[in-house]
């Protein structure tokens, strides 16, 4: 018999008070992929709220230069 473990989920790091600037690259690469694309909320644990800011967030710093299109 296969045991089933009960799954945690994932707190929203925005709705817990933390931010997402463009400016910040550290915090920015945490929500994109090795290959430059931006996660889903599966993976990154955010709200469906916060997800579309992020994205907007990682666009806006991919235009500006700060973090490239794709590796």
């Amino acid at each position: 018999m296969a045991e089933f473990r009960k799954k945690r989920k994932k707190i929203c790091h925005m709705c817990a008070g933390k931010s997402v600037d463009y400016k910040d690259v550290p915090i920015i690469s945490k929500y994109i992929s090795d290959s430059g694309k931006i996660l889903p909320r599966r993976f990154t644990g955010t709200c469906a709220k916060h997800q579309r800011e992020v994205a907007k967030q990682v666009k806006l710093a991919r235009f500006m230069g700060f973090i490239p299109f794709c590796k």
